[in-house]
């Protein structure tokens, strides 16, 4: 029988709130029984899990592809190195896509991104006449559009 825990030592040994997990469990992300006090007990195999969702989260999965990816685990054992290989494979792009937005993020910290504001001197020169408005709402140039002359 696998070791079960309380959902405050959970908390404290996967570095999750309690009121996460309560969350993740209401979402079907992770599952425990009820003692006859009413209390959670997770099993232990349940920290793997958690973890995975904190690193999913991390790399920009939402809930509801993550719960997708955790229907893909084998059910009654603990899930291998493997099987979390398996899970993870696609990531790589959708990291690459993620540090190349926030390097385009860093780069654009001091320039304009085409929202149409004109309320710094540089988009009069950038976006003049509010330009980007024309091709559609939103920040315009942070979306891909290039400025008109660039």
């Amino acid at each position: 029988m696998e070791t079960t825990l309380l959902i405050g030592q959970i908390a404290r040994r996967s570095g999750v709130a309690a009121s996460a997990l309560r969350f993740y469990e209401e979402r079907g992300l992770i599952r425990s029984e009820r003692a006859p006090s009413g209390h959670r007990r997770f099993p232990r195999s349940a920290l793997r899990r958690i973890a995975f969702i904190v690193f999913a989260q991390k790399v920009g999965l939402t809930l509801e592809e993550i719960a997708g990816e955790l229907d893909k685990l084998p059910e009654g054992r603990t899930p291998t190195k493997t099987d979390w290989k398996k899970l993870s494979a696609n990531w790589s792009r959708r990291i690459d896509a993620r540090i190349a937005e926030l390097e385009k993020l860093k780069a654009g910290l001091t320039e304009c991104i085409g929202c149409g504001c004109l309320s710094m001197s540089k988009c009069k020169l950038v976006n003049p006449a509010d330009n980007a408005a024309r091709r559609g709402s939103g920040p315009r140039y942070w979306m891909g559009d290039t400025p008109t002359g660039a």
